[in-house]
């Protein structure tokens, strides 16, 4: 097993609600990145859980895909440019299986970059109308992204440990 550099920051324990919001998001978005590091193509790629979809590549393409959908398309009204519709509604996992773990890495990083200026140029109770009737604040877009982040950062404690025994925090 090699030891794995660890470029997360700790989120701060004081300050205004949109500084703790971002800090505790990036964290996750850190160990999403951290938890992929390291790993050969082969086992990017690999499933070693029931569903064949979930591999660490397919996870990284996925959270990619939910950055965009909720900063871009929510917050901002932009088209969707997802690779998943309704006839393929697994696409973004789909797709993964053709990308490198360093391009997926890279996306990853970049459509973060990209949603940290979405979220900088609105207030937190700003609203945008989504999905026809409903009002959809920044505020909201945090929380659900720290909840799915973090959700899949479990995600990838298990991929990561089944494939070479990493684990961590």
């Amino acid at each position: 097993m090699t030891e794995i550099h660890d470029p997360r920051v700790e989120p701060p324990y004081q300050g205004d609600e949109r500084l703790l919001l971002t800090a505790f998001l990036d964290y996750l978005r850190a160990t999403i990145a951290h938890k992929s590091a390291g790993l050969s193509e082969a086992d990017a790629h690999r499933s070693v859980l029931p569903s064949p979809l979930m591999t660490v590549a397919g996870l990284l393409s996925h959270l990619r895909w939910v950055e965009a959908y909720w900063f871009d398309v929510a917050l901002r009204g932009r088209p969707n440019q997802a690779p998943y519709s309704a006839e393929r509604p697994d696409g973004e996992f789909e797709i993964a299986a053709d990308l490198s773990l360093e391009r997926l890495l890279a996306d990853y990083a970049e459509q973060c970059a990209h949603s940290r200026e979405v979220t900088a140029a609105m207030g937190l109770d700003d609203t945008v109308t989504f999905r026809g009737d409903k009002v959809l604040t920044p505020r909201w877009v945090l929380i659900h992204m720290i909840e799915e982040t973090g959700r899949h950062a479990g995600h990838l404690d298990v991929i990561r440990e089944l494939l070479d025994g990493t684990t961590g925090e």
